[in-house]
C-alpha cells in the first residue's frame, strides 16, 4: 500500500514546473494589486456539486459528494473517461460497502441500501451545459494552467452566476485561474490529498478576492463531507507541500556535501522526528523527476525564495534515469514498490 506521506505529493506530474507563458503570467499575477469582483451574490447554500475531471482525485471527490448526500454531476471530456470515471466510483463504493459489511458495521441489505443511494446521488455528463445549475463547481482536470485558463473563462459563462468554483490544484495559483473565472469572488482552492476517500485534510485556500462569507461556507461543506479543512492564502505548495517539498531538497543536499549516508539521514528522521519513512526513501517512493518538476518549477517562478533551491545531484540522477521506484534505482534500489538497500556501495545502513 501507498505509505501516508508519499500520498501528499504523489498527484504531481512533470507538467507541473510551470514555464514560458505560465511563468509570464504567474509573476504579473503576484505583482498585480487586489481587487474584487462582484458581479452577482453567491450561493448561500450548497445542494448540488459539480464535479470536471474523473482521474485519480475527482472521482473520489465526487464519490464522498454523493456519499455526504450532495446532488453531483460528474463531467469528463469524452465518454470514454466518463466510462472510466464511473466505473472507479462503482467500484469503490463497493470495496467500502463490502468491507462495512463483512466487519459487521452495517448489514448485507444496510450496505446494499447506502451504496445504492450514493450511486443514485450522481449524474454523468459529457456536456459542460449540465453544470449550469450547480451550487459549487470543483475542478481536477490537468495540471496546465493553459488549459485551466481558457477551462474557467468558458466555466465562467456556463454555469449559472452565484455558483462558487473551487481547484483541486496542488501547484498552481488560484488568483489566476479565479480572475479567468470572471468570479474572483466566488472562487477558492480545495485541495484534497490521495486517496481522498481516506485522506481527511483539506486545504482550503483564499485569494485577496475571495468573498469571506463564501470562503466561510466552503469550509462549512469540508466539513460536511467528513474532511478535517485548514485555511491558507494562494502561496505556492499551500501548506503540505510548501513544507514537506523543500524538506526533500534539503535532505538531497545533505547527502550531495557528504555531511551523512542516505541510510543515516532516513534513520534520523524517522527515530528521531516519528516520520513514517526518511525524505530521501520518499522521494524515491514519489519519484525523483517529479521531485525534481516541482522545485525546478517553483524556482523559476520564485527566484528570489531561498527555500526554493533545486540540488545539482537531483538534477543528475533524472539525467541518467535513476527517478527512484519506478525506474527501479534512485537513492535505494526497488524491486517493485519494494524498497532495497541504498544505490550507493558505501552506504549500509538502512531505515528499517
Amino acid at each position: 500500500p501507498s505509505p501516508t506521506l508519499a500520498r501528499t505529493i504523489s498527484v504531481y506530474t512533470p507538467a507541473m514546473a510551470m514555464r514560458g507563458t505560465s511563468m509570464a503570467i504567474n509573476r504579473a499575477m503576484l505583482m498585480r494589486q487586489p481587487h474584487r469582483l462582484f458581479s452577482a451574490p453567491a450561493v448561500t447554500e450548497i445542494k448540488k456539486v459539480g464535479m470536471v475531471g474523473l482521474g485519480l482525485m475527482g472521482h473520489g471527490i465526487a464519490q464522498i459528494s454523493a456519499q455526504s448526500g450532495y446532488e453531483v454531476v460528474a463531467v469528463e471530456t469524452n465518454q470514454a473517461a466518463l466510462d472510466l470515471g464511473q466505473k472507479r466510483i462503482e467500484g469503490s463504493l463497493e470495496k467500502i460497502y463490502s468491507k462495512l459489511a463483512a466487519k459487521g458495521k452495517l448489514t448485507e441489505d444496510e450496505a446494499a441500501a447506502q451504496k445504492s443511494d450514493a450511486l443514485s446521488k450522481v449524474v454523468y455528463s459529457t456536456e459542460m451545459e449540465a453544470l449550469a445549475d450547480c451550487d459549487l463547481v470543483i475542478e481536477a482536470i490537468i495540471e496546465d494552467v493553459g488549459i485551466k485558463l481558457p477551462f474557467y473563462e468558458n466555466l465562467g459563462k456556463t454555469v449559472k452566476p452565484g455558483a462558487i468554483f473551487a481547484s483541486n490544484t496542488s501547484s498552481l495559483s488560484i488568483g489566476i485561474m479565479a480572475e479567468a473565472s470572471g468570479r474572483a469572488d466566488r472562487f477558492v482552492g480545495l485541495h484534497f490529498f490521495n486517496p481522498v476517500q481516506l485522506m481527511k485534510l483539506t486545504e482550503v485556500i483564499r485569494t485577496d478576492d475571495t468573498d469571506p462569507k463564501v470562503f466561510e461556507l466552503c469550509h462549512e461543506w469540508t466539513k460536511s463531507v467528513g474532511k478535517v479543512g485548514v485555511s491558507c492564502a494562494d502561496t505556492p505548495g499551500f501548506i503540505v507541500n510548501r513544507l514537506l517539498v523543500p524538506s526533500l531538497a534539503q535532505a538531497i543536499l545533505f547527502v550531495e556535501r557528504g555531511d551523512a549516508t542516505v541510510g543515516d539521514v532516513d534513520l534520523s528522521m524517522q527515530f528521531g522526528a516519528g516520520h513514517p519513512m526518511g525524505p530521501l526513501h520518499l522521494a524515491d517512493y514519489v519519484g525523483l523527476d517529479t521531485t525534481l518538476s516541482i522545485l525546478q518549477g517553483w524556482v523559476d517562478n520564485f527566484p528570489d525564495e531561498p527555500a526554493f533551491i533545486v540540488p545539482e545531484s537531483l538534477k543528475a540522477m533524472v539525467a541518467a534515469g535513476h527517478l527512484g521506484r519506478k525506474s527501479g534505482q534512485g537513492f535505494y534500489h526497488w524491486e517493485g514498490d519494494k524498497r532495497l538497500g541504498p544505490a550507493s556501495e558505501s552506504d549500509d545502513k538502512v531505515a528499517a
